[in-house]
């Protein structure tokens, strides 16, 4: 009978020619899918701290010697600005509440339909002078 493989306990070792076909299809895989990045801008989404310049450096942009970068001030005041001011429309349900926040009618402080000012009465005024003095005996407590 003839032996197989397995029974002349001999291991093979490694296809190198499939390993290799492995690795360049890998390789061509990840260069199709790869952006290369060559221009890098701050992540305007994260909060940033401001650094002082080298106060003996003579390039430095502090003092008006270096270039000033545009797109880097823009995409800085932007991170800086309101969401109402950076998105013409709130961009979460939780952003909606409150985005508009002019109000609908002007106020018309004559018109005692829609104008409830805070009026004080003798009683009213007796009473708020009565609370004051409970809690400033509860704090001296």
């Amino acid at each position: 009978m003839a032996a197989s493989k397995k029974d002349t306990g001999k291991k093979e070792g490694p296809n190198y020619v499939h390993q290799n076909a492995i690795l360049c299809e890998t390789i061509k895989k990840e260069q199709r899918n790869q952006k290369i990045y060559t221009e890098y801008n701050i992540n305007q989404f994260k909060k940033m701290e401001t650094l002082a310049g080298k106060p003996n450096s003579k390039y430095d942009s502090a003092f008006g010697l270096g270039e000033v970068d545009s797109t880097f001030l823009e995409l800085f005041k932007k991170s800086n600005q309101i969401p109402v001011e950076k998105y013409p429309e709130p961009q979460t349900e939780a952003q909606a509440i409150g985005w508009y926040s002019k109000p609908l009618i002007d106020v018309d402080k004559s018109d005692s339909r829609l104008y409830f000012a805070r009026r004080n009465t003798e009683i009213t005024k007796y009473m708020d002078a009565a609370w004051r003095q409970m809690e400033q005996q509860q704090n001296m407590n």
